[in-house]
């Protein structure tokens, strides 16, 4: 072997042992650096002329585990999701109070009847009436609320399909001018880049479940859940949606007023799925409008229930009970929160004793009637909080089906017969939403805190391997150095030979 090619080898040596403590270097520095994966340096042995000529480095390089990104990605799309619900089912939860506090609707309809049986033994006490008055007008404020926190929170859910859309533009525009970086392998770093863009994904995943499809010239394929593939442009928004104050009777879809999500001018609204956009889309098109409508259905058979009996004890704010039936495009919606007590009964609380007007089989107590007069009470007590209208006669069942604005949507349970069941259904079923958010949300966010020290490990920097790798490059550097002054001394030696 020739002095100058020993020279060339060690040279090369030397070159190689200098990039890999720059990026051992590197890696330490950026140990706590989030988003931060190790990068190594190949190396492989060159030849020329069936001799060798030293060692050359390629591109610093990754060691990712895909099918890891995937499942994180993934779970990070299902904790942002839950996270959304629990939060605005949270605010529903509190309004209508929970089960056995003492606050929850169901209690406020429990101290009506219990104020109407106390009022049954003294028909004539004032102060009864008065009593069994102010817990009539508890049970409406209780719906007044519970509609009210409905209403903010699908509000706030057309508000984050706004920030969210917006957020998603963004994140897309930049993975598109990542991938073009890498794609032309003009500058920077491609295995920086690729940090970058791994980060950018993960925060498109919090806002949309996506599958990143990383190929090897450098280009991403992203799925979203369902098979959308969406497009990358780094110049343009892709998706977009127009802002929208929500009332109970609007909705998304053929005849309704709230505005779609759109992707390059197609309505995808339905097709989003996963992530805060795709909860946020089924909590306004969806959760909260049949929540509306039980609140709405029990508000007005209570209403209703009442009026059969003689006693127009709740009205809305023009003075009418709505008819009950079906709930679609009906005067039901939104009757939650607008039920008031009837103005004259809050006027004059002796028309709980006496009733309001007269119905099939009931008169009420005439001017100067009798102190002691129990006919309505009695009505009251046996059938509107009773399983039938009349004796032998059962109530119209509560619906089920045919929720919501334009009718589509069903609750989760069966209708008792009685107002009090059917509260207490409604109530217990509103509650479960929110808890098995609260459940999805803690098992996505355990997945994600697993997955995520799962790729630490694989992927992130380990210090003490670090430092043990840069102790042995020190070692290859030092013998490289040795062979460069052993060759230089050689050269002196032959020099000085032929002087």
């Amino acid at each position: 072997m020739s002095l100058d090619l020993a020279l060339g080898i060690a040279r090369s040596g030397l070159a190689a042992v200098q990039r890999g403590l720059a990026q051992s270097s590197q890696n330490i520095g950026n140990a706590e650096t989030p988003g931060y994966t190790r990068k190594t340096v190949p190396q492989h042995a060159a030849s020329g002329a069936g001799l060798p000529a030293g060692v050359r480095t390629g591109e610093a390089q990754r060691a990712v585990d895909s099918a890891l990104l995937a499942r994180l990605e993934e779970s990070r799309a299902g904790e942002a999701a839950a996270a959304l619900r629990e939060r605005l089912l949270s605010g529903v939860e509190r309004a209508q109070g929970a089960p056995g506090d003492g606050t929850a609707l169901t209690d406020a309809l429990g101290a009506l009847r219990g104020g109407l049986i106390g009022l049954r033994a003294s028909p004539a006490d004032a102060g009864l009436q008065r009593g069994a008055l102010e817990a009539a007008e508890t049970l409406a404020r209780r719906l007044n609320e519970t509609s009210d926190a409905i209403q903010r929170a699908r509000q706030e859910a057309q508000d984050t399909i706004e920030g969210e859309v917006a957020a998603i533009n963004a994140t897309l525009r930049e993975i598109a001018a990542l991938t073009n970086r890498l794609k032309s392998g003009l500058e920077g770093d491609p295995a920086a880049i690729e940090d970058r863009r791994d980060a950018a994904v993960a925060r498109l995943a919090e806002s949309l479940e996506v599958r990143a499809v990383r190929q090897g010239s450098g280009d991403i394929v992203l799925i979203a859940r369902g098979g959308m593939v969406l497009p990358l442009d780094p110049d343009s928004d892709v998706f977009s949606v127009a802002p929208a104050t929500l009332s109970p009777q609007a909705f998304h879809g053929p005849g309704g007023t709230l505005p779609g999500v759109m992707l390059n001018g197609l309505d995808v609204t339905a097709s989003l799925l996963g992530g805060r956009l795709g909860e946020a889309v089924a909590l306004r098109d969806r959760t909260l409008p049949r929540l509306q409508a039980e609140a709405d259905l029990a508000a007005a058979h209570i209403a209703a229930r009442f009026e059969a009996q003689g006693l127009r004890l709740f009205t809305d704010t023009g003075g009418g009970v709505p008819a009950t039936g079906a709930y679609a495009g009906s005067a039901q919606i939104g009757f939650a929160g607008r039920i008031a007590v009837n103005p004259a009964v809050a006027a004059n609380p002796a028309l709980l004793r006496d009733g309001t007007h007269a119905v099939p089989g009931f008169a009420p107590n005439p001017p100067g009637g009798p102190a002691g007069f129990a006919t309505l009470l009695d009505r009251v007590l046996d059938f509107t909080f009773g399983a039938d209208a009349a004796p032998g006669t059962p109530w119209p069942a509560v619906p089920v089906t045919g929720l919501g604005p334009d009718g589509s949507l069903a609750s989760p349970f069966a209708a008792p017969p009685t107002i009090e069941g059917y509260v207490a259904r409604l109530v217990s079923a509103q509650a479960a939403d929110r808890a098995a958010a609260t459940a999805a949300r803690s098992e996505a966010g355990s997945l994600r805190t697993s997955l995520e020290a799962r790729l630490r490990r694989e992927s992130g920097v380990d210090v003490d391997a670090e430092m043990a790798g840069l102790v042995a490059l020190q070692n290859a550097y030092a013998a490289n150095a040795r062979v460069v002054g052993t060759v230089q001394a050689m050269w002196d030696s032959l020099l000085a030979a032929m002087r």
